[in-house]
């Protein structure tokens, strides 16, 4: 238990520069007070202590912001930087290397049974506000940007961005010509701009036929 414990710690100042000391690291860090919760409310979940599972991870949330329920399963070297809002579904499946950023949903799609929660191999990376919902994969060493959703499986080294979910680059080749964050395809005002578009072309063709009607 120890050595994971000091694992943990030394996967935080090998991922945050801003990590000055251990005691600040053990006495500050949510995210890692939220691992060390999870752990111990797994065990009571694989137990079937499911209320007190329940409640350890309710408290953890309280206190860290960080909601990860008992039941998911996640490996070693798992890191939540500036974690407050992030969530984890019950059936999620979490590799060892796996860093997640603030507001990060691992959720479902709707009330379906069974696994429902996305499955991240190793050496995955999801960035700030992404989300990934339903019983998909994210393949070793890919890489999700941030605010995106993800709706379908990804495979390994891969990037992802978008709203849905794109893969923009694959395996080190840059499948598009431009990775830009900051601007995110936004279907709505797309749509929008399309009604805009016909709308003109019917004001157009309505003012040509009053135009004949006032001519004959």
């Amino acid at each position: 238990m120890f050595k994971r414990m000091k694992e943990d710690v030394e996967t935080i100042f090998e991922n945050d520069p801003a990590a000055r000391s251990v005691l600040e690291v053990v006495l500050t860090y949510s995210g890692l007070h939220a691992t060390w919760a999870h752990r111990v409310a797994h065990w009571f979940f694989k137990r079937r202590f499911y209320f007190i599972a329940r409640t350890i991870s309710q408290i953890s949330r309280f206190f860290t912001g960080i909601e990860i329920h008992p039941g998911a399963k996640i490996g070693r070297r798992f890191f939540i930087d500036h974690g407050m809002g992030v969530v984890i579904g019950e059936t999620c499946e979490i590799g060892d290397n796996v860093t997640l950023y603030q507001g990060v949903t691992l959720g479902g799609t709707g009330k379906e049974k069974g696994k429902r929660h996305p499955t991240l191999k190793d050496n995955v990376l999801v960035a700030t506000g992404a989300k990934v919902l339903g019983s998909i994969t994210i393949g070793e060493n890919s890489k999700i940007g941030a605010g995106s959703v993800v709706l379908k499986e990804v495979p390994p080294n891969a990037t992802v961005v978008g709203i849905p979910g794109k893969i923009v680059i694959k395996d080190g080749v840059r499948l598009e010509k431009k990775l830009d964050h900051q601007n995110i395809p936004d279907p709505v005002e797309e749509r929008c701009q399309a009604f805009e578009k016909q709308i003109a072309t019917l004001q157009q063709e309505i003012e040509s036929l009053q135009k004949e009607r006032e001519t004959q």
